[in-house]
């Protein structure tokens, strides 16, 4: 079975695609029963001009780097045809290509947060801060 590649970039200017490592599982909350497609799992930033990324998933920061491939990858899109001589014959688009991955080999580091103030809390606060030092609260 011959199955064609058929590129429809122009001259080469396919769009970057990125790959994402991860030391370790992903894994969804007990409950989740769907598919993980379109699940967003977390927020990855660069903070800076250098080529250092950060992932925040949940309550964990990762630190990772951007490095290139040995061999650069292709993301294909499988077609198949159903009209006159070629009946069922596959073909394979070409969608975008990856030449980087982002790699986070380190491991997370826990984001402890202070937790928010509800207003009772600040007004309770602002209170005792404008409270004369010479009186007991």
């Amino acid at each position: 079975m011959q199955i064609r590649v058929k590129c429809n970039c122009d001259e080469g200017n396919c769009k970057e695609w990125g790959v994402i490592e991860l030391q370790g599982v992903v894994e969804p909350k007990p409950g989740f029963d769907e598919s993980l497609a379109g699940l967003q799992i977390g927020t990855l930033c660069r903070p800076s001009s250098q080529e250092v990324y950060t992932l925040i998933i949940g309550y964990h920061e990762l630190t990772g780097s951007k490095v290139p491939l040995k061999k650069p990858l292709l993301v294909l899109k499988k077609v198949k045809h159903m009209d006159g001589e070629s009946c069922g014959q596959v073909e394979l688009q070409v969608v975008g290509i990856i030449r980087h991955k982002i790699l986070f080999k380190t491991r997370p580091k826990v984001i402890i947060s202070k937790p928010q103030m509800t207003s009772r809390e600040k007004q309770k606060s602002i209170m005792l801060d404008s409270a004369p030092s010479n009186q007991a609260v």
